[in-house]
C-alpha cells in the first residue's frame, strides 16, 4: 500500500507551501547558472520541511535530468570520482542538461573527508548545477563546502500551513478527524510535513476516539525521546541536564532501552568504554531496586542517564545523527508489559468470583469479553485507565 506521503508528494511548485522564497531562490539559481555567484547550492533545514522534493520539482519544471547521490554514496574520493565525476562529464541524451542532487551531506562520518573535498573540487569543474541538501549544513566537516555554495534555508513550517495540508488530503481521501487532534499533529510534527502526514494516515485508519489518541500520544513520546537523547548525547553537561527526562512521558526502562540502541551511534573507543560502564551501573542499580525495594535509587540511575552519558564528552556535537528506535528488545519488553497488564486484570477478576488465578489466566478470552460488554463490570472491579486500555486495543486488534 502506498503511503499518504508518497501518494500526495507534490507534482509542482504551486503545490508547495510555506517556501516562497525558496523556490525563487532555486528558480533563480538555475536560470542564472554558470554565470551565478556560486556554482552550488545547499538546502538545509529540519527533517521533513521538503528538502529533496524541491530539487526534484526544479528538474522537471526546467525539463533537466536530474542524477542523485546521498551520504552514503560519498564515502571517499575514490568512490565518488567512480560515480559523480563520469556522470558530470557526459551530456544529457534526453534532456536539455542535467541537475545533480547531493543528499543528506551532513550524513557524511568524519572519516569521510575526502569526499567532502572531491565535492568541492568538482563544484569548480561542472558545467551543471549542483544542489545539495543536509539538515545541519553548520557542521564543521561541511566547512570548506559552505564557502563553495549559496546558503538556502527552509524553515520550520507553521503549524496552520501544515493543518491545511492535512485537511486537503483528507479531502481527497474522504476521510474525517477530529479538529482537535489534526491540530495537535500538526503542532507536534514541529515543522515536519512528512511526518505529520505518516501521522494522519496512521490515525485515520484507527475507528475508535481512545485509539486514536493513544496511537497519537505514542507519536508524541517518541518526539519527546529522539528531543531528550540530542541533548544527552550532544551538548555539554549542565545542571539542566539532570531533568532532561523528566518531560519524557515514558518509562525509565524503556529510555534505558533507547540509550543503550543508540550509544554506538555517538560514542567510539574508550568514549564507548566509558558509556556502557555508566550503562552497567544504571542495570545494577535498577537490580536493587526490584530486588529490595529501594526506590531512592531512582535518582542514581537518572544521574548515570542523564548527566553521566552527557559528561562524557567536553564539547558540544553538532552533527546530526539518526537515532533507532530499539524495536526488537522494545517489543519484547512491551509484551511483558501487556502480560504483566493481562496478570493484573485476571487477579483483580479471580479475587472478585473467586476462581483460581490459573482458572483466570486459561478463560481470560471470554472474561474479556464479558468486560467489554458491561462497562459496570470494569467499575466494579476497579480496573485503572491502562487495564481499560490494554483491554479495549486487545480485544479490537481481534475484531479486525
Amino acid at each position: 500500500m502506498i503511503t499518504w506521503a508518497e501518494k500526495y508528494r507534490p507534482n509542482s511548485f504551486t503545490e508547495i507551501k510555506g517556501q516562497d522564497d525558496v523556490i525563487i531562490k532555486i528558480k533563480n539559481f538555475i536560470k542564472s547558472f554558470p554565470e551565478s555567484n556560486k556554482k552550488a547550492i545547499i538546502l538545509y533545514g529540519p527533517p521533513g520541511t521538503g528538502k529533496t522534493t524541491l530539487v526534484h520539482l526544479a528538474a522537471i519544471e526546467t525539463n533537466l535530468e536530474i542524477f542523485e547521490l546521498n551520504a552514503s554514496d560519498l564515502r571517499n574520493k575514490p568512490q565518488l570520482k567512480e560515480t559523480l565525476r563520469p556522470a558530470i562529464e557526459q551530456k544529457s541524451l534526453l534532456k536539455k542538461g542535467k541537475i545533480f542532487l547531493i543528499d543528506e551531506a551532513d550524513g557524511i562520518s568524519g572519516t569521510d573527508r575526502g569526499g567532502v573535498q572531491e565535492i568541492t573540487s568538482l563544484i569548480d569543474e561542472s558545467e551543471y548545477p549542483i544542489i545539495i541538501t543536509a539538515n545541519d549544513a553548520w557542521d564543521k566537516k561541511l566547512s570548506e563546502l559552505r564557502k563553495k555554495c549559496e546558503m538556502i534555508e527552509l524553515k520550520e513550517l507553521d503549524y496552520r500551513v501544515i493543518k491545511d495540508i492535512l485537511v486537503e488530503i483528507l479531502k481527497k481521501e474522504e476521510k474525517f478527524i477530529d479538529n482537535e487532534i489534526l491540530t495537535n499533529i500538526a503542532i507536534k510534527s514541529k515543522g515536519d510535513v512528512r511526518a505529520s502526514i505518516n501521522d494522519l494516515q496512521a490515525i485515520s485508519e484507527l475507528e475508535s476516539e481512545s485509539q486514536k489518541k493513544t496511537l497519537f500520544d505514542e507519536r508524541n513520546k517518541e518526539t519527546d525521546i529522539f528531543n531528550a537523547l540530542k541533548k544527552v548525547f550532544k551538548l555539554k553537561a549542565t545542571q539542566e541536564t539532570l531533568g532532561v527526562f523528566d518531560s519524557v512521558n515514558m518509562p525509565i526502562d524503556e529510555i534505558i532501552l533507547w540509550i543503550e540502541k543508540n550509544i554506538p551511534k555517538e560514542y567510539q573507543g574508550k568514549e564507548l568504554n566509558r558509556a556502557y560502564e555508566l550503562l552497567s551501573k544504571t542495570d545494577l542499580f535498577k537490580g536493587r531496586i526490584y530486588k529490595q525495594q529501594y526506590w531512592r535509587f531512582l535518582v542514581y540511575e537518572n544521574i548515570f542517564l542523564s548527566y553521566g552519558m552527557a559528561s562524557i564528552r567536553n564539547e558540544n556535537k553538532n552533527e546530526f545523527t539518526a537515532y533507532k528506535k530499539p524495536t526488537r528488545i522494545l517489543k519484547i519488553w512491551m509484551n511483558n508489559l501487556k502480560i504483566a497488564k493481562k496478570k493484573t486484570i485476571a487477579e483483580k477478576y479471580a479475587k472478585h468470583t473467586h476462581l483460581s488465578i490459573k482458572k483466570t489466566m486459561k478463560e481470560f478470552p471470554i472474561i474479556e469479553q464479558l468486560i467489554n460488554s458491561n462497562q459496570k463490570i470494569s467499575e466494579e472491579l476497579k480496573l485503572d485507565e491502562d487495564e481499560m486500555v490494554y483491554l479495549k486495543t486487545a480485544y479490537g486488534n481481534k475484531l479486525k
